[in-house]
């Protein structure tokens, strides 16, 4: 299912960490690996001093960029190499770097991006990683700070509640799970979403898993749609080395607001996230 791969080249710290994770899941399933390197440029491409005579000209320093970026692609091209992709492309993208990979990601069947900063406040306006899991339409496999280990899909802990959001997850993850030697369906003890879920949480989606070979064993935790600790909690104990949950949240005009459980994933999760709203 995973034939083509997308991964946010940038010049954060976390590049080469997220570029390891992405060639290996590409090596893993035979894809073709694209870099994007989106460079911000697109708003400057068309001064606003030249709408306006008055204006003092602006001087922005468009060749310097995009050096940067082929620095960044530079690092993507050379890391996936070495652990022995050979199927692969860089692109430079001049665009913002939401839209530019939202644009991309219509190509590809999965995208792999990096984990917002710590400090980062998600709320009206949260960067990267919220503009692409809302509006990419694709699976989103996110990358913790300090990276990942050799190895995602063979332990994983799979967050259920019954929305279409949590059913894309699971779907888009399919192939991934039918691998895995374990997997924990957990199913927070309020929901919120019983009409959806039934009167037995889980008790629907863990047969239809099993009719595609994926053996679950189904949990039940304290806390409901906004305790994100708690899930995080779960995986942790089970020794998990990847998360699939629905992405929440809404888009108007060019705000983003994430939900409870998807900003405290994206924040503190020390593990990979597989992700789709």
């Amino acid at each position: 299912m995973y034939k083509t791969i997308l991964v946010h080249v940038d010049a954060s710290a976390g590049l080469q960490a997220r570029v390891q994770l992405a060639a290996r899941v590409a090596l893993a399933h035979g894809a073709h690996l694209v870099g994007v390197a989106p460079t911000g440029l697109s708003a400057y491409l068309y001064p606003l001093s030249a709408m306006d005579a008055g204006m003092p000209p602006v001087a922005f320093p468009i060749d310097e960029v995009r050096a940067d970026a082929a620095r960044s692609l530079d690092l993507f091209d050379s890391t996936a190499r070495q652990l022995g992709v050979t199927s692969l492309e860089r692109r430079m993208v001049d665009d913002e770097a939401g839209v530019g990979l939202c644009l991309q990601a219509r190509y590809a069947d999965l995208v792999v991006i990096g984990a917002p900063p710590a400090d980062t406040v998600l709320f009206a306006r949260p960067g990267v990683a919220g503009q692409v899991l809302l509006n990419c339409g694709r699976p989103v496999l996110v990358t913790p700070s300090a990276g990942a280990g050799e190895a995602i899909g063979t332990r994983v802990t799979v967050a259920w509640n019954g929305s279409a959001q949590a059913m894309r997850a699971i779907a888009s993850a399919l192939t991934l799970l039918q691998g895995a030697a374990q997997v924990d369906l957990v199913v927070a003890g309020k929901t919120g979403l019983s009409d959806l879920d039934g009167e037995q949480p889980g008790a629907d989606i863990a047969p239809y898993l099993a009719r595609h070979g994926i053996k679950v064993a189904l949990s039940t935790i304290d806390g409901g749609a906004g305790d994100g600790e708690s899930l995080l909690s779960f995986a942790a104990r089970k020794g998990a080395d990847l998360i699939v949950m629905g992405a929440f949240g809404r888009s108007r005009l060019r705000e983003f607001v994430l939900g409870g459980v998807t900003r405290t994933a994206l924040l503190s999760s020390p593990i990979p996230l597989w992700m789709a709203h």
